[in-house]
């Protein structure tokens, strides 16, 4: 689960860039889905049912913490990246250590969002 700040936006992103479909939807939580498999699930910060999520005003979330996706297709995510706008920290690159193709995306929220595959 990752908490933002906008849970409409940040599904959008994910469903536009990563190629995510909407499992739920809504403003204060989202599922994301890949095919039938859930993925990521989205939860607004100020949603008051989860105090233990987190402080919104503490700069330091994330830090150190990718989220990681596999596909079969880096081609088509890059494409998708490149037509929405998305803020490209690296890449597409090929990984050495892991001979896995990458890019490296910076969500709205500000968290780290790595795409690999062949």
């Amino acid at each position: 689960m990752v908490v933002v700040r906008d849970v409409e936006a940040a599904s959008r992103w994910f469903q536009d860039v990563v190629g995510l479909t909407s499992g739920h939807g809504g403003d204060e939580y989202e599922m994301l889905l890949d095919g039938d498999d859930l993925v990521l699930q989205l939860h607004r910060w100020e949603a008051d049912e989860h105090p233990e999520m987190g402080d919104p005003d503490d700069p330091s979330r994330g830090n150190g913490i990718l989220l990681w996706f596999s596909t079969d297709d880096v081609d088509a995510v890059v494409e998708r990246a490149r037509t929405t706008s998305a803020d490209v920290i690296d890449g597409p690159l090929e990984n050495p250590n892991s001979l896995l193709r990458e890019i490296w995306l910076c969500h709205p929220d500000g968290y780290v969002v790595v795409i690999a595959g062949p």
